[in-house]
């Protein structure tokens, strides 16, 4: 299994277009970016491309590593920065099975599955195959199982997959703070690489409105706000899953740029063989 971060940077990337803080200075400068989420997992023993999340800068992620376009996709939520790069197959890809979440979400009406069968139905190349949390089912030639996360108020899923012939495993959280329940920490747990959602470090979380909460003996916050974990959050939950490997990804500009660069903190374009 070969994996490549194609997007690890939160809603706004980073750079951030306009913005002159020294983090995004810093980037620029270095060269290196953070674009929307999105995981793109090669199988080396089928030659299949399976991505994980479809980025707004789908075209710029796979114009920018070269990689060939994948063979099918998994979706994890319906949020902009995860999801509206779907529109770029149209004449790129004569077809796309999507794997999505069949759970009906109480916020929308509709499962994940359902709102990308409703909001892409104008692209014949998109087909839409609703998926049960939990239940594993094989796309390219991984055995993969989408995992409830905690990323209020949508439904929202981790994602794990394995290579059946040799056991590498990547764990995705998600989108999600620390609040991810044991069931799904179980169907996470052991992976070689964890990529975790962490948007901003502890030290940031007196500038959220909602401050804040899941701290660890000490007293750090292992979410920022209600929707995200914090770099700690990521890297305790890592620990708690036992990951060989950890990449903290949907990351912000927020992180002082002494720290924005440095492991564990992923940066687009890294690639893992697992």
């Amino acid at each position: 299994m070969r994996v490549t971060l194609l997007g690890t940077g939160d809603t706004a990337g980073t750079p951030r277009p306009g913005c002159d803080c020294d983090t995004c200075l810093a980037a620029r400068e270095r060269g290196v970016e953070r674009t929307r989420s999105s995981v793109y997992v090669e199988n080396e023993e089928t030659g299949e491309r399976l991505l994980v999340d479809t980025s707004p800068d789908f075209r710029q992620q796979f114009l920018r590593e070269g990689v060939a376009l994948p063979d099918a996709a998994v979706v994890t939520h319906i949020h902009f920065d995860h999801l509206d790069g779907l529109g770029n197959v149209y004449r790129l890809l004569d077809h796309l099975p999507v794997y999505a979440a069949d759970e009906t979400d109480p916020e929308t009406g509709e499962s994940v599955a359902a709102t990308i069968r409703r909001k892409y139905d104008y692209l014949d190349a998109v087909s839409v195959h609703p998926r049960t949390p939990f239940e594993t089912f094989r796309v390219c030639g991984f055995d993969v199982t989408l995992v409830p996360v905690d990323h209020p108020p949508l439904l929202t899923y981790g994602l794990v997959v394995e290579q059946p012939e040799t056991g590498a495993t990547l764990a995705l959280s998600g989108d999600t703070s620390y609040r991810v329940s044991e069931a799904s920490r179980d169907a996470l747990r052991d992976p070689d690489l964890l990529l975790a959602d962490g948007i901003v470090p502890a030290s940031l979380c007196e500038y959220h409105p909602l401050g804040g909460r899941d701290e660890d003996a000490e007293g750090t916050p292992r979410t920022f706000g209600t929707k995200h974990m914090t770099r700690e959050g990521a890297v305790a939950l890592a620990d708690d899953l036992n990951a060989e490997e950890l990449r903290v990804v949907h990351v912000a500009h927020r992180y002082p740029p002494e720290e924005a660069f440095a492991e564990p903190l992923g940066i687009d374009g890294e690639t893992f063989s697992l």
